[in-house]
């Protein structure tokens, strides 16, 4: 409580421009303001659209930036106005909101709430302002979480309160990576049981994809990767079979169509953020009533070009941010469920970093050693 509405000095890792490692500095945080919250991280994990933002494929970020979204902490303090959180709660920040009074927010149809990063700057908390700074400078939020420092300071409707026992080292795979790839299975898709699904890229996010259609009752789940070394634990996951596009003469959509009898696959899903890939996983689709869900996040300049025929056909396309939860109202019972064993997600994380090693969390990510690597504050 020392610290109770003043600016904490603690260790951030800065990303100051494209192209470079990330920086661990000493920065500034200040109080929260009104509707805000003030968090102690505990433990992050390393997501590929950090990676995205580093290596300059996502647009509209504002640099220099301290990233991270897939976090959980410590409340530590709350501005003025917040009722519903108090100083040790244990959290998760929210890298989609929940205002719980937009028009998104209030349709069953959606978990896009309008504030999302999609519809207007997170570079800023809501006032405009930012409450980083280092060496003077004014540093840049991101996706209103940057979770890649040991304090953070996020608006209300961006963090949700978590069972008081979670163990932070895998609470903190709600916050992105689980939730998305198991709810793209369930909410987006309503995968029926007794299906065929093919799941395209098998990184966090398609494990939990797995694990979604699994718990949806697919009878066969193909796990697609160029990366072999993932297929064991995809398989402990629920795939019932992997295979690698490198190991076929013909395009990949025809060796799922013709592994399903030249009818394709009822469910498909690109995790990879790929646009061929995205292609692909569309053709898969059975005539007339596959669905293809788009999960992963493609830079921001792809363009997609495909022939109309395919929806004509009546196939489906859809896309599925944060797997069509509603963050606030969804991340904790999703807890609670992983707390009721309902489903492990312990297998996603591959390893565990202190935080001061960072940079090497982003090279077994991009080296494809890994699932998921946690940070530990």
């Amino acid at each position: 409580m020392d610290a109770y509405g003043k600016v904490i000095t603690c260790k951030a890792a800065v990303a100051w421009e494209v192209g470079k490692p990330l920086s661990i500095e000493e920065v500034e945080v200040a109080p929260p303001k009104a509707h805000e919250v003030r968090i102690k991280l505990v433990a992050t994990g390393i997501c590929r659209t950090d990676d995205h933002v580093l290596r300059g494929a996502l647009e509209g970020i504002d640099f220099p930036v301290i990233l991270g979204h897939e976090g959980a902490g410590i409340v530590e303090s709350v501005g003025e106005g917040v009722t519903d959180l108090k100083p040790g709660d244990k959290v998760i920040p929210l890298c989609i909101p929940q205002c719980g009074k937009c028009s998104s927010c209030l349709s069953p149809k959606t978990n896009c709430c309008l504030k999302t990063h999609l519809r207007e700057s997170q570079n800023v908390m809501p006032d405009k302002t930012t409450r980083f700074t280092c060496r003077g400078k004014t540093v840049h939020h991101f996706l209103w979480t940057s979770t890649f420092s040991e304090y953070t300071v996020v608006p209300e409707d961006a963090v949700a309160k978590i069972d008081d026992g979670a163990p932070m080292d895998k609470a903190c795979l709600f916050g992105c990576g689980f939730s998305t790839g198991y709810g793209a299975a369930l909410n987006t898709a309503k995968v029926d049981p007794g299906s065929c699904c093919a799941v395209f890229g098998l990184g966090g996010i398609g494990l939990s994809t797995v694990l979604g259609c699994k718990a949806a009752g697919a009878t066969r789940i193909i796990g697609i990767d160029i990366n072999e070394g993932k297929f064991k634990k995809a398989r402990d996951f629920g795939a019932t079979e992997c295979i690698n596009p490198q190991c076929y003469t013909k395009p990949i959509q025809e060796v799922l169509i013709e592994m399903t009898g030249g009818e394709g696959v009822d469910y498909s899903f690109e995790c990879v953020g790929n646009i061929d890939t995205m292609k692909a996983a569309l053709e898969a689709c059975h005539l007339g009533y596959g669905v293809s869900v788009i999960v992963g996040e493609a830079p921001s300049a792809a363009q997609l070009s495909f022939s109309p025929l395919l929806l004509f056909t009546g196939r489906t396309w859809k896309g599925s941010i944060f797997g069509g939860w509603k963050s606030k109202d969804s991340v904790p019972k999703l807890v609670a469920d992983y707390m009721a064993k309902k489903f492990d997600v312990d297998g996603l994380v591959t390893h565990t970093f202190p935080f001061e090693e960072i940079n090497q969390g982003f090279e077994v990510l991009r080296s494809g050693q890994s699932i998921r690597s946690i940070l530990m504050f």
